[in-house]
C-alpha cells in the first residue's frame, strides 16, 4: 500500500472561529434564537460562498457595516473528521440529494458557512479567453474581457495561494497523464488554492488542516475582524421591496435539525448583495417577486454536466488519498469551436467509498464486487461546457410548490452527443493508461478488457435522459449579466437592472458555463464588482 492515513491524527491546528468568537467575532445562530430580531447595516450579503465571502472581505475594508446572512450552519476545522455521511448531510444542499427537476442531473452544491468552497476539490482555473470573447460578443459583457480581467485573476491568485500543484499527482490522477501521453493528447497541472496542503485528499469533507484557502478560512475572517456580523442558520426568505429598490432581507431562523423555528429576523440596508449561488439566487429573486419584464430571472441556468468511466488497474491507484484533482486534459474543450458541439474537460474524480458506490449504479453482488475493486480503481470525469451553442440554452430555475427552488434542466440531443463523445475518450484513456478492464457509467454498460470491445458496445448504448446517468458540481446562470435589457437580469457590474440598490455577486451572472472549474471566475468576477461597488459607496460612508 502507498499510504495508509486510517491513522492519522491531526493536532494543533487552531480553529479560526472558535478563537474569533472568544475574541468578540459577532456571529448570532439562528438556531439559537428565541424571539424574532431585526438590525440595520450598509450592506446585507445573503451567501457566504465565493461571491460573498470576496465581496464581504473588500466592503468591510472600505469601512462599510455588513451583515452576511447564511442558511447553513457555521461548521469549522476542528468539526471537520473526513467522515463522508456527516459532511454530505451537513455541508450540502439538500443533504447532497439535488438534483434536476427530473432527476436526470445529480447536483453537488455546498450548504454552509463559506459555501461551496468549503467542500470544492480546489481546482482554480481563470476563465478562458474564449469564455470572456465570447459573453463579449454573444451577450455584450462590457469590462471583462481577457485584458481587463488578467488583473483581477492575479489579484485572487495572490489572496488565495493559488498555484499549479507541485507535488506529484496521486495514481488516479496519473492514469489522465499516462493516458493522455500514449495518445499524443494535451495535458497539464491544475492550480489548486491551497497553502501547506497534507495531501490527504479529503477536500470534499471540509479541511480539517486549514489548508484549503476557502472563504470559510480567508475572506470570512477577515471581514469579520473588520466587524461584519454573522447569521448563520439564517435563510433569507424574501427581498422587501417597493417596485424600485430592496427595504429588506425578510429570513427566518433554521434549527440544527435544518426545520424552521418560526423566529424572522429583518436586516435592513440601503445595499443588497445577493450571492446564494446558480440555484438558490434565482430562487429568491422569485420568491420575492421582482420587477423582472422580460421574464428572465432563472432563464439560461447553465451546468457543467459530468459524465464518468471506471478502469480497474493491477496496480493499487487508492484514489481516496491525494489531491482529488491534480491533473487534466483540454484535448476536447474546443473539439468544435466555441460554438459547436459541446467541448468537455478531462479530469480525476476522488474514489471515496461512498461518492463511488452511487456512482457505480449498480447494486447486490454486482456493486459487491465493483466496490471491492476499489483500491484499484481509477475514475475520470468529463466536465461538458454548458450555453454556447444555440440548441443548448441551458435549463430554468423555477419553485416548487413549497417555495424552494429548482432546476429544469433537459438533456437534450445535444448534451447526449457530448455525453457520447465524453464517454468514448475516457474509456479510451483507461485503456491506454494500463487498465484491466474499464467500463463507462451507463445503464447498459459492463466492464471490457479491451478497447475495441468497449468502443463497439457504447456505440450501440442507448443514449437517452436517465440511461446515461449525469452529475454536476457547477452552477451557473440564471441572472445573466450584459447590456441587453432583454436578455440580461444583471448589468455586467453585477447590478440588478431593475432594482436600483440590488447586486447579484456570484455564478448566477455569467451568461453561458465557464468551461473549467468555476470558483477563480466567481472569485475574479465578484472582486471586480465589488471593488467598483466598494468605490461607489466609499465616499457616502467618508460624509457619514
Amino acid at each position: 500500500m502507498k499510504q495508509d492515513l486510517s491513522q492519522l491524527v491531526i493536532r494543533g491546528i487552531p480553529d479560526p472561529w472558535e478563537q474569533g468568537i472568544r475574541d468578540g467575532w459577532h456571529v448570532i445562530d439562528g438556531a439559537t434564537l428565541a424571539d424574532d430580531m431585526a438590525m440595520d447595516a450598509d450592506v446585507v450579503i445573503v451567501g457566504t460562498g465565493a461571491g460573498g465571502g470576496v465581496s464581504a472581505e473588500i466592503l468591510t475594508k472600505a469601512g462599510l457595516k455588513v451583515i452576511l446572512v447564511e442558511a447553513g450552519r457555521l461548521k469549522s476545522s476542528n468539526a471537520f473528521n473526513m467522515d463522508e455521511g456527516e459532511a454530505y448531510r451537513d455541508l450540502y444542499q439538500e443533504g447532497a440529494t439535488r438534483t434536476s427537476k427530473d432527476a436526470g442531473v445529480s447536483i453537488l452544491q455546498g450548504r454552509a458557512v463559506g459555501g461551496t468552497t468549503v467542500v470544492n476539490w480546489t481546482s482554480s482555473f481563470r476563465t478562458p479567453d474564449q469564455t470572456l470573447e465570447h459573453w463579449r460578443d454573444a451577450f455584450g459583457v462590457d469590462g471583462l474581457a481577457p485584458a481587463q480581467m488578467a488583473p483581477w485573476f492575479d489579484r485572487m491568485e495572490a489572496r488565495l495561494n493559488i498555484s499549479r500543484w507541485v507535488m506529484p499527482p496521486n495514481a488516479n490522477n496519473g492514469v489522465i497523464q499516462r493516458g493522455a501521453e500514449k495518445l499524443g493528447w494535451h495535458w497539464d497541472v491544475i492550480p489548486r488554492n491551497v497553502n501547506g496542503c497534507w495531501n490527504i485528499g479529503y477536500c470534499g469533507t471540509g479541511c480539517p488542516t486549514n489548508a484549503k484557502m476557502s472563504m470559510l478560512v480567508t475572506t470570512l475572517p477577515e471581514a469579520m475582524k473588520a466587524g461584519a456580523t454573522l447569521f448563520h442558520s439564517t435563510e433569507a426568505a424574501t427581498l422587501e421591496h417597493d417596485g424600485t429598490r430592496v427595504t429588506a432581507v425578510n429570513c427566518q431562523a433554521i434549527g440544527a435539525d435544518r426545520v424552521p423555528t418560526g423566529r424572522r429576523i429583518t436586516l435592513r440596508a440601503p445595499t443588497i448583495i445577493v450571492a446564494g449561488g446558480g440555484i438558490n439566487t434565482p430562487g429568491l429573486l422569485l420568491r420575492s417577486n421582482v420587477p423582472d419584464p422580460h421574464g428572465r430571472v432563472g432563464k439560461r441556468t447553465t451546468l457543467h454536466v459530468v459524465s464518468c468511466a471506471f478502469g480497474v488497474y493491477e496496480d493499487e491507484i487508492a484514489g481516496y488519498y491525494g489531491a482529488p484533482q491534480s491533473v487534466y486534459s483540454d484535448e476536447f474543450v474546443w473539439r468544435d469551436g466555441v460554438t459547436g458541439k459541446v467541448g468537455y474537460k478531462i479530469e480525476a474524480l476522488p474514489v471515496h467509498p461512498g461518492v463511488t458506490s452511487v456512482l457505480l449504479d449498480t447494486h447486490g453482488e454486482r456493486l459487491h464486487e465493483e466496490m471491492s475493486a476499489l483500491p484499484n480503481l481509477g475514475v475520470s470525469l468529463a466536465l461538458m461546457r454548458d450555453g454556447f451553442h444555440e440548441d443548448n440554452p441551458g435549463g430554468a430555475v423555477e419553485l416548487r410548490d413549497d417555495g424552494t427552488p429548482v432546476v429544469d434542466y433537459p438533456v437534450t440531443d445535444y448534451i447526449l452527443e457530448g455525453a457520447r463523445h465524453s464517454i468514448l475518450s475516457q474509456v479510451e484513456m483507461q485503456f491506454a493508461a494500463g487498465a484491466q478492464k474499464v467500463r463507462a457509467r451507463h445503464s447498459d454498460a459492463r466492464f471490457h478488457t479491451r478497447w475495441s470491445d468497449a468502443k463497439q458496445a457504447i456505440e450501440q448504448y442507448t443514449f437517452a435522459p436517465n440511461y446515461v446517468p449525469l452529475g454536476c458540481a457547477h452552477v451557473m446562470g440564471g441572472c445573466a449579466m450584459g447590456e441587453d435589457d432583454k436578455t440580461a437580469v444583471t448589468h455586467s457590474d453585477g447590478r440588478y437592472r431593475h432594482l436600483d440598490n440590488l447586486y447579484i455577486f456570484d455564478a448566477s451572472v455569467f451568461p453561458t458555463s465557464v468551461g473549467v472549474n468555476p470558483q477563480l471566475s466567481i472569485y475574479a468576477v465578484t472582486a471586480r464588482n465589488a471593488s467598483l461597488l466598494a468605490d461607489k459607496l466609499r465616499p457616502a460612508t467618508a460624509r457619514a
